[in-house]
């Protein structure tokens, strides 16, 4: 009877368990709340020590009206004046999913590198390109880090010899040590996404100067509309350059098959001949040659003015460029708990692991 007394459900045996682990956390609750101490100096140096950031974000919306629709109100005005515009695509010519990509491209970067910048004290105006490269901050942890990296990339250039180029040499992109480091930064510091059922375009920039911020987010967004713009009635263009050309050189030989027309029968009045007849009827053929081609290209070239305009698109602007007036980043608080939270289970941890150690 007696050693059934003494034997333990596993329930029982497991809250008795937990007691004492209670217990012992709370004997130990000095040293818990010593790590949770130093966790507390050691995230306000890393809060500290962190730039603040500043994010401007731009909302555009493109123009969503059906394409077929718009045509047809203009193939109303062509028609009035005898130009037929026939049937155009009504597809955009470039997806929205790929304006992101277009944003991040390594050509569209590099147009921002000689934009003049001033920063919010209107203590510094250069390039953003120096701006990036000289007068950017950083935690003073990466210093040490990047020491010997910088050191090896000096004696390195003891021996070589750095190309400076930019420039494309049929469609090459050189690109120095400096300028690949700064795209990367600005990829990771300029965000593009588009809502899938509005389509609204929202540009997002991270600059550690808040009317920079603002400034890098508005010519984004402006050259991100030429862009698109170029890109939607770039083929239009061609063509109407193309039509331009040759309206141009059959007016040209339209007015000469005129003229050459006008001089003959002002040379040959009054003159009845099977041979002025021949002539007369070779000239006016020509003529009205000449005048069916200049006319054809005149109603291609008005249709193709009208396709251009048709092609562009319309965008509006949601959310215009506004300085930010608090910093995105770095959360102090959210860094705060989250090292507190570590230190804690670090400490619970460390605790069971010693514990263990100790039994064994």
């Amino acid at each position: 009877m007696t050693t059934n007394q003494s034997i333990h459900t596993p329930e029982q045996e497991q809250e008795i368990d937990l007691i004492e682990l209670a217990k012992k956390f709370w004997s130990e609750r000095k040293f818990i709340l010593r790590i949770c101490g130093i966790a507390v100096l050691a995230a306000l140096i890393v809060a500290f020590s962190l730039p603040k950031e500043y994010t401007t974000t731009v909302k555009l919306a493109p123009e969503i009206a059906d394409a077929s629709k718009r045509m047809s109100n203009l193939s109303g005005l062509a028609a009035m004046a005898g130009v037929n515009l026939g049937s155009a695509p009504t597809a955009d010519a470039i997806s929205p999913d790929l304006y992101p990509d277009v944003v991040n491209s390594i050509p569209f970067l590099l147009e921002l590198f000689p934009l003049q910048v001033t920063d919010s004290k209107k203590e510094l105006t250069t390039t953003f390109y120096e701006y990036m490269f000289d007068h950017q901050k950083s935690a003073w942890w990466n210093y040490i880090v990047k020491a010997p990296f910088k050191l090896l990339a000096w004696t390195r250039g003891l021996f070589t010899e750095e190309n400076e180029q930019s420039g494309s040499e049929s469609e090459i992109i050189r690109l120095t040590e400096g300028q690949r480091r700064i795209i990367e930064s600005l990829q990771n510091r300029i965000s593009v996404s588009v809502d899938k059922k509005t389509f609204v375009i929202s540009v997002s920039v991270e600059m550690q100067d808040p009317v920079i911020s603002a400034q890098i987010a508005k010519v984004i967004i402006d050259k991100l509309q030429d862009y698109i713009t170029n890109y939607r009635t770039q083929k239009a263009k061609q063509d109407y350059d193309f039509t331009e050309k040759a309206y141009t050189d059959a007016k040209v030989t339209y007015y000469k098959a005129q003229e050459a027309y006008a001089k003959f029968e002002d040379a040959n009045k009054n003159i009845i001949s099977a041979t002025y007849r021949t002539e007369q009827i070779r000239l006016q053929n020509e003529m009205s040659l000449a005048f069916g081609v200049y006319n054809t290209l005149a109603q291609q070239l008005e249709q193709n003015r009208l396709r251009i305009q048709e092609q562009t698109p319309v965008y509006t602007v949601i959310e215009p460029a506004t300085v930010p007036l608090k910093k995105s980043s770095p959360r102090r608080a959210l860094i705060l708990v989250g090292f507190v939270f570590l230190a804690f289970c670090g400490a619970i941890g460390y605790l069971l692991v010693k514990d263990a150690f100790v039994k064994e």
